[in-house]
């Protein structure tokens, strides 16, 4: 049971919403000093609303809020600060973020360096370039704030710092393990794992591996199950593909 509580003037972003009864909306929150809550917007879907400009996502806000229980209920909100506008992948990728907020943190856990980290990584975003580098950063961050960070350090097994050259199977919860092996989603040598480390994604093959990384061990934080933004990304890249078959 949550005690009941007034906020004024929270810093926060809008992750989703979805309609509520007639006209109002129910609201997924990541606030700076309160995590990340629900309330409800009553009436914000209607014509004559003046929160229907304001309640979008990647917009930053100012929320007040009263809660009684999980679910809140929205008695203010306003703009804090220029609007911020993604488009293409940015965009994509803005509700990609959004979704692993929604997935792995929990409700009224308040954790400020992981507001810090989605505010950076969303205004980095608006410039619409090095779109995968800020999403692997963020990635990297997020799993460390949350007490899942990467092993990419020692060998899991002997605590020995790793080998350049010898190769690893980063095996999602223990870390990299030596094998002779060569091939396979997760197997690295010891430079590339130490060059994610080092986030040296000026390089492709850096950043290529360290997609390829993240996306496994996230999946198992997830326990396996698919983030709806990745298979619509995913979706769009096989379409654009294809288009660009048929034109040659």
């Amino acid at each position: 049971m949550i005690a009941s509580r007034r906020m004024q003037n929270e810093p926060a972003w809008l992750l989703h919403h979805r309609p509520f009864r007639d006209s109002s909306q129910i609201l997924d929150i990541l606030s700076r000093d309160h995590g990340r809550l629900a309330v409800v917007a009553k009436g914000s879907r209607g014509a004559k609303s003046r929160l229907r400009g304001i309640l979008r996502p990647f917009l930053p806000l100012q929320l007040s809020w009263v809660i009684r229980s999980d679910l809140g209920t929205l008695t203010g909100a306003e703009m804090d600060g220029a609007p911020i506008t993604l488009t293409g992948d940015a965009l994509l990728s803005g509700y990609y973020v959004n979704e692993l907020i929604l997935k792995l943190t929990h409700r009224h856990d308040p954790q400020p360096e992981i507001f810090a980290a989605y505010s950076q990584t969303i205004e980095r975003l608006a410039g619409n370039r090095d779109v995968a580098r800020y999403l692997r950063q963020f990635e990297i961050e997020l799993l460390r704030l949350l007490g899942y960070a990467l092993n990419l350090d020692h060998d899991a097994a002997t605590r020995e710092p790793l080998m350049p050259r010898q190769q690893y199977e980063y095996r999602a919860e223990q870390g990299p393990v030596p094998v002779d092996d060569r091939e396979g989603p997760m197997v690295f040598s010891g430079a590339e794992l130490m060059a994610i480390r080092n986030q040296q994604f000026a390089d492709p093959a850096v950043l290529k591996n360290a997609g390829s990384l993240l996306r496994i061990v996230i999946a198992y934080h997830l326990d396996g199950k698919e983030l709806k933004s990745r298979k619509v990304m995913r979706e769009m890249r096989k379409a654009t593909t294809k288009k660009g078959s048929k034109g040659n």
